[in-house]
């Protein structure tokens, strides 16, 4: 559908008229996605903790610190929950900078929300397009002059989208932070996009491009080395498209890529690479493990739990990336390993061990427990010899004695887990029943409905309920779990306690959908397994050719570059690239205990993602183990093997 200018808004050319336009910026609040659910029924993604600070603190920081002076969050799915909390928060008092909310309870999609930004007339120039599950340190202020500069030499350049290097897996076609290969072509000189896709088909290896697009540019430079750090800095004519295309709902899908194919108005959307700044938004589970260790590892500096305490108590950083806070009790015999963040009040017993997680506020933590890689947000409970490896556990959870989480679980709000029971890898966990419609929409109703448990009194015969409460609200039988204990009610969903979490157990366990078992590796905060590794390196290696030296020969059809100076600059770069992935790979496999096996899978797949040989692995891990020996100190805990 040909994109319309009719109602844009007009910006003015004066260069002292756009210097009194105060910097805005539209905050979507509401991610429009059931990638985390269980837990966004019951509470908004922007609230849920990240590093125990609510994500959407992250995106105001940063915001505020690149100079924006009026946001607009959009909220829609638990938009009390977000306008309460904001309410509520240092934000609504900040000296030269302002925070509004603009409620929603029938946008479906962020076509919608712009839509509704576009009636209310509150953006009066260029404005920054943010999420509010963003976290960046990077500074706006090139990326800024870059997008007013072209505007005044081309009113239809309505859009610079931020974009970042981020290599993806040669074996899983996935990113670090769990996306998909993105494919982006874009004109070297001029930064102009040309195309964007994200869900390219991967069974064929083939992509395809526009002839005409070809023709009509001298110069076109693919990548699939590039991350969308979903940060746009748009012209106000961005909201008016969104006004005049209601087909126009998701940001890339539907606006971006029409934008591309539109060849009548003639829109253009450009990009801006950062390098050394750090920007990346968190899109699924996977992405939230990511980010959270980017933090606690100092990538985000200031962002960091030790200078940006958002309400919290100060947070003190110790010994090899640990961050305590204030009052929390830690048995003597309790060790606290790299890299984890420990929340107020928290109570630790003795001989537990935890490592490379994230303890919220008000936690207490039994004796003999076993805690890696996990994410225990506020207010649980794990009672004596509990195992959790790579989970996440929302607040109020009550872990039993003996309980075990393996890989991949997310237990939401309050669940309880009986006695002894082990958790199956994956599992999601929740006081609700699981919808029977994938739709976004949904998280709507259930905001708008109680929290609150009300006892529902059964005939100790039948198992029927009473006359008493059918009067109210009829519950056929059939709809209670088996062998139950007892039910509950909350809004209009049934809890059942009863065996499917063992004795003493409070939740439903979620089915998988059709084949839903087999990707859910993909999207965890559990490593990726190492027999989904082999089977995606076997599966490569099979169309792979080699050279008789061992090395990868490039695909048919390949294009070779101009000369020999340019081959040794790109081979050049490539080689520190790869050496600096090693390192990485090895300092992470240190700091984390994971498996050699592991290890080796993702160093091979580094060998082939740059088309490296063997020795080249070997030399770069022996200069990894020399280069860390010489960085620990003699009386350290660091370990080589």
């Amino acid at each position: 559908m040909g994109a319309q200018k009719k109602g844009a808004s007009r910006v003015s050319e004066d260069p002292e008229e756009l210097t009194r336009v105060p910097l805005q910026a539209i905050l979507l609040a509401d991610s429009f996605a059931t990638t985390f659910r269980p837990i966004t029924l019951e509470r908004p993604k922007v609230l849920l903790p990240l590093v125990n600070v609510p994500m959407i603190n992250y995106t105001l920081a940063w915001l505020e610190s690149a100079g924006v002076e009026e946001v607009f969050v959009f909220c829609c799915a638990h938009s009390k929950q977000v306008i309460h909390y904001l309410e509520s928060s240092e934000w609504f008092s900040q000296p030269n900078f302002s925070v509004q909310t603009i409620e929603s309870h029938n946008s479906v999609g962020a076509g919608d929300a712009l839509r509704l930004i576009y009636e209310r007339n509150v953006i009066h120039g260029d404005f920054v397009l943010i999420s509010g599950d963003t976290v960046s340190n990077m500074s706006l202020t090139q990326a800024l002059q870059e997008h007013k500069e072209r505007r005044k030499k081309d009113s239809n350049a309505v859009m610079t989208m931020v974009i970042k290097r981020s290599k993806p897996s040669l074996i899983t076609r996935q990113s670090r932070l769990g996306t998909d290969e993105l494919f982006i072509a874009i004109d070297p000189d001029t930064k102009q996009l040309f195309y964007y896709e994200d869900r390219a088909d991967h069974s064929r290896g083939v992509i395809y491009l526009d002839k005409l697009l070809l023709a009509e540019n001298t110069s076109i430079s693919l990548h699939n080395d590039k991350q969308d750090c979903y940060i746009d800095i748009c012209s106000p004519e961005v909201l008016s498209l969104f006004t005049d295309n209601f087909d126009y709902q998701h940001l890339r899908r539907h606006f971006v890529k029409g934008l591309l194919v539109d060849d009548i108005m003639g829109y253009k959307i450009f990009t801006h690479e950062i390098h050394s700044s750090y920007a990346a938004r968190i899109d699924n589970f996977r992405s939230y493990d990511t980010i959270s260790k980017d933090i606690i590892q100092r990538w985000t500096y200031p962002l960091v739990p030790d200078v940006m305490f958002f309400g919290n108590s100060a947070t003190k950083l110790e010994r090899r990336g640990m961050y305590r806070a204030l009052e929390v009790g830690q048995s003597r015999s309790a060790q606290i390993g790299p890299f984890t963040v420990v929340g107020e009040g928290t109570k630790i017993g003795d001989n537990t061990s935890i490592s490379n997680s994230v303890i919220g506020k008000g936690c207490t933590i039994g004796s003999n427990v076993l805690i890696e890689g996990s994410y225990v947000w506020d207010n649980v409970i794990i009672e004596d010899g509990c195992k959790l490896s790579h989970a996440i556990v929302c607040d109020g959870v009550i872990m039993k004695s003996g309980a075990v989480l393996e890989p991949g679980v997310v237990l939401s709000f309050k669940v309880v887990i009986g006695q002894q029971f082990v958790v199956p890898p994956y599992s999601k966990v929740s006081l609700f029943q699981q919808p029977t419609k994938q739709d976004s929409d949904e998280e709507l109703e259930y905001a708008d409905n109680s929290s609150g448990v009300v006892e529902i009194p059964l005939n100790n015969s039948n198992g029927e309920i009473t006359s008493e409460l059918s009067e109210t609200k009829c519950w056929p039988t059939s709809q209670l779990c088996a062998n139950t204990f007892s039910v509950h009610v909350i809004g209009f969903i049934i809890l059942c306690e009863g065996t499917e979490l063992g004795a003493g157990g409070v939740g439903y366990i979620w089915s998988f959908s059709e084949g839903g078992h087999d990707e859910e590796w993909r999207h965890s905060v559990a490593p990726i397994p190492t027999e989904k590794l082999a089977e995606a390196t076997d599966a490569m290696d099979d169309d792979m050719e080699l050279a008789p030296d061992g090395s990868i020969l490039p695909p048919s059809g390949d294009l070779k570059l101009d000369s020999e100076d340019d081959y040794t600059e790109v081979f050049r770069d490539e080689s520190i690239d790869f050496e600096k992935e090693v390192e990485a790979t090895f300092l992470r496999a240190v700091h984390e205990d994971i498996n050699v096996d592991n290890v080796i899978l993702e160093v091979n797949s580094l060998r082939l993602s740059y088309n490296k040989l063997t020795a080249d692995c070997a030399g770069a891990v022996f200069y990894s183990v020399l280069k860390f020996a010489l960085d620990t100190s003699p009386g350290s805990a660091g370990k080589l093997s």
